[in-house]
């Protein structure tokens, strides 16, 4: 790799988005730019935050068999864990591209652009998607005089009030599902733990499912229990019976109809865009007023956690 292609492929390596991260395609492992200097290139791994130095040097090697001309390239499966994050920078480099699974050299190739990039946006862990989506409900909530009536909200405002509500809710949702686990291994029989903004303890719920058939017909049988009274129809066998005959679904089933909203497709994009506008307005305000709209977020943070925590 001569110094031209080393300066793009540095000079590639500091203009990547603040927040963005790269991922190896074989080992499935995120990692993040550190530094760069003359003759390394340090990254470091999200999943164990362990760093990692590419040596310059190295590259040279791994070009060495893309060389112009070479058709076969190399082949994405073939990488070995230690030699994936200096495969993924080359596609970053604008000097190689990815076709076919395999990296090959392209002189139409775009610095900067790598399918192993993964956007600051998308990169964010699923806490900080709960947290920034709450945020942005919160700074809605904040800038609507009539929440509280619905009825009164602009449509684009109450849209945008459903699907971050929704979003909030499902992430909340997978994170409480996530801490639940962790906390059912502290937790013993009748215990309870305490936090700053509840408590919680074990609680064990009975669920019931039938036995399989054949077990069931034997218990009747003993209690002398005609099968009969346990017998109904099974809709299975009932949706056959219509597909394959002149029965009609409206002899045998009553329909009713449920109207409900659903949420069709989330703008990500603009949310995180919003959300960085949110945060550059905080950043670049100083002094009292700096100081008490910080304090308001996070009152407003505050009030969002524990209604979630209550519902």
């Amino acid at each position: 790799m001569n110094d031209d292609r080393w300066s793009d492929l540095r000079t590639a390596c500091t203009e990547l988005e603040s927040g963005a991260v790269l991922e190896t395609p074989v080992s499935e492992r995120r990692f993040d730019i550190v530094r760069s200097a003359d003759d390394r290139i340090v990254v470091r791994f999200g999943d164990s935050g362990e760093t990692h130095t590419l040596w310059r040097e190295q590259f040279d090697v791994l070009t060495a068999q893309l060389a112009d001309g070479d058709q076969n390239g190399l082949a994405i499966e073939t990488l070995q864990p230690g030699v994936e994050p200096y495969a993924v920078l080359l596609t970053l480099s604008g000097t190689y591209t990815v076709t076919d699974d395999t990296i090959r050299r392209d002189d139409e190739a775009v610095a900067g652009e790598s399918p192993y990039l993964v956007s600051a946006a998308e990169a964010r862990t699923q806490p900080e998607r709960v947290h920034d989506d709450g945020l942005l409900l919160a700074a809605l909530l904040d800038g609507l005089e009539n929440a509280n009536e619905p009825g009164v909200l602009e449509t684009d405002a109450l849209t945008d009030l459903y699907v971050l509500a929704s979003d909030v809710q499902h992430g909340a949702d997978r994170l409480r599902q996530s801490a639940r686990n962790a906390l059912l291994d502290r937790l013993g029989p009748d215990q309870e733990l305490h936090g700053r903004y509840g408590t919680v303890r074990r609680t064990v719920r009975e669920r019931r499912r039938p036995m399989d058939e054949e077990a069931i017909f034997e218990a009747l049988d003993e209690h002398d229990v005609p099968r009969e009274w346990v017998l109904g129809v099974d809709p299975e066998k009932l949706d056959l019976v219509i597909s394959v005959t002149d029965l009609s679904e409206s002899e045998v089933y009553e329909t009713g109809e449920s109207v409900y909203v659903q949420k069709t497709s989330v703008d990500e994009d603009e949310k995180y865009s919003r959300l960085q506008g949110l945060v550059e307005r905080i950043d670049a305000l100083e002094g009292e007023e700096g100081e008490a709209l910080r304090n308001e977020l996070d009152e407003i943070e505050s009030r969002l956690e524990a209604a979630l925590a209550s519902g």
